[in-house]
């Protein structure tokens, strides 16, 4: 009996070592739907840039849908414990200001269209900024991590 107990001590004090030691961390653990949704931003944001050397108006409606879909997203994202590097790459793409996603929609539509050049190399930088953000879903590490917090604070 005493040694049944003993053994219950030992594993609360290690159960209360690792769930401290994860809260201290302050990164929300793996998220298998943040990381599939946001997958499936980046293959729908890439197609969509992808047209944007035609007009707008005609893409209005999937640039609206897409921009939905990343506004559910950051909802979702908003309410997750010890999230905020993530919340704030979210908001930052979303944030018409900056040289990034929605920058980039809101350029497109007051130009019309966008020259190829631009929309290659506008790709580039928003799809690394994807990159970062499922890489940083997936392995919550020190490196990923300060490579998201880099993109952040570069474009603050």
């Amino acid at each position: 009996m005493k040694h049944l107990k003993l053994k219950h001590f030992a594993f609360l004090i290690v159960f209360s070592l690792i769930f401290s030691s994860c809260s201290l961390t302050r990164t929300a653990l793996f998220d298998q739907y943040s990381y599939e949704k946001t997958i499936e931003l980046k293959v729908a944001t890439n197609r969509l840039i992808n047209k944007a050397a035609t007009p707008y108006v005609v893409h209005k409606e999937e640039v609206e849908n897409l921009f939905l879909d990343i506004e559910k997203l950051i909802e979702y994202e908003k309410n997750k414990p010890n999230n905020d590097i993530t919340f704030a790459m979210w908001k930052m793409l979303t944030d018409k200001e900056k040289n990034l996603l929605a920058g980039f929609f809101k350029r497109w539509e007051i130009n019309g269209i966008v020259s190829k050049s631009f929309l290659e190399e506008f790709k580039k930088q928003i799809l690394e900024a994807f990159d970062l953000l499922i890489q940083y879903e997936v392995k919550k590490d020190k490196e990923s991590k300060e490579a998201l917090l880099d993109l952040i604070n570069l474009n603050t």
